[in-house]
């Protein structure tokens, strides 16, 4: 029978991970991974309490900290609440990693060495650990000692710079581009440690940060200028190379759409009604479109309003030109597709006014092992209890515990 994606087949088993940090521990819980989220004392995830405005009607009274910006990347995982500066709660927490494959951890550079965990001291006792460090700059050079922030990171390493209208200031993205990328490539390189754990049969430790993760994004931007000298530009929704590459107003919304060669511009110029655009000098090889972009432009603009989004929608259909809609959220979620790749579970959820919650769905799909959603995201410590009587601690030290600022 077909088992979950992360499953360690060696020994029937599915990969236990304890994490301190939220976005590449989930991709590896819908995969199946068990996730115990270790959360302090103090309060627990910031994220629990970044929230919408207005937002907090949307929980019910006396459930903790919650919000959907934490529902959003801790699905599928277990919250025990530990203090690690506890001598008591540093003792609970290594008697975990002995049993767990992999540890992932956010906190700033040298907290998870000064409470005495770091993975020097968790290799000692776990040999197999897989220990992921995620930080904002990385664990060495000048800048290792500064605390990574999504926008932050996003900005030093160019991404910033390269967003935004041409001849405008700079924009950050509508969502956390840095952060959530640093994530993926986080899961990847865990994925591959436990796959070479298979043929060495012990772990390593993986080094992520945000800082390396945007400038390896920088990607065709970054070898112009290493190669050419040519400095990165502000280009809106256009493309630097290509020409039309971009978004227009339509009558009502608006629409992206372009013509990667000359074929693909004639049969544009065609679709809009101005065939005779295609052989016009100015415009009849990409060449000539790049070096008369500004003109061009001013005509499609010139044409793209005269209908709405979805007249022109119809337009395209069939023709094989790239394009597409500028869809806002309502419409997104109203889209066919999204439906049609299961892009929304709708899970019970006492704890929200509504009675239930609404997740997005695993981004990749398998054949066979399956990415599920098993678990709603956690309350604040909700699983405590639950996690800590698996490693021996019955009711009666639970509570010593809990008196001792320890759980």
């Amino acid at each position: 029978m077909p088992g979950k994606p992360v499953e360690d087949v060696t020994r029937a088993r599915l990969p236990k991970v304890l994490c301190l940090g939220p976005y590449c521990a989930q991709i590896l819980a819908d995969y199946g991974a068990e996730v115990i989220k270790i959360e302090d004392t103090e309060g627990g995830d910031d994220t629990r309490r970044i929230r919408a405005a207005g937002e907090a009607a949307a929980w019910k009274p006396g459930i903790g900290p919650m919000s959907n910006y934490f529902a959003s990347a801790n699905r599928n995982k277990r919250s025990v609440k530990l203090n690690l500066k506890h001598e008591k709660g540093r003792k609970i927490f290594l008697d975990m990693v002995k049993e767990a494959d992999v540890v992932i951890e956010n906190l700033r550079r040298g907290a998870m060495e000064k409470m005495d965990i770091g993975y020097d001291v968790l290799r000692e006792i776990n040999p197999r650990i897989i220990f992921t460090s995620v930080s904002g700059y990385g664990p060495d050079g000048p800048f290792a000692n500064r605390a990574g922030y999504d926008m932050i990171t996003g900005a030093e390493a160019g991404l910033m710079h390269l967003q935004g209208e041409r001849g405008g200031g700079p924009i950050k993205a509508g969502i956390a581009v840095t952060d959530l990328s640093t994530g993926l490539y986080a899961h990847g390189a865990v994925l591959a440690a436990l796959h070479a754990r298979h043929r060495t049969g012990v772990g390593q430790k993986i080094d992520a940060s945000l800082f390396e993760t945007q400038v390896a994004l920088l990607m065709h931007c970054a070898m112009s200028w290493l190669n050419l000298g040519q400095e990165g530009e502000r280009w809106g929704a256009q493309h630097p190379n290509v020409v039309p590459y971009d978004a227009f107003k339509t009558k009502d919304l608006y629409i992206v759409c372009g013509a990667v060669n000359d074929k693909q511009f004639l049969k544009l110029c065609t679709l809009l009604g101005q065939p005779s655009l295609a052989s016009e000098v100015r415009f009849n090889d990409s060449q000539a479109r790049v070096d008369n972009r500004d003109a061009l432009t001013k005509i499609l603009n010139s044409l793209f309003i005269t209908k709405t989004t979805d007249e022109w929608m119809a337009l395209f259909d069939g023709t094989g030109l790239p394009y597409g809609p500028i869809n806002n959220m309502q419409r997104v979620f109203e889209h066919p597709q999204t439906e049609a790749r299961e892009m929304v579970h709708e899970v019970p959820y006492e704890h929200a006014t509504s009675g239930k919650l609404c997740l997005l769905g695993p981004a990749v799909k398998m054949s066979d092992t399956k990415p599920t959603i098993r678990r709603r995201p956690p309350l604040y410590g909700e699983h405590t209890a639950e996690v800590l009587q698996e490693y021996g601690i019955d009711a009666a030290e639970l509570e010593i515990l809990k008196k001792d600022g320890v759980v």
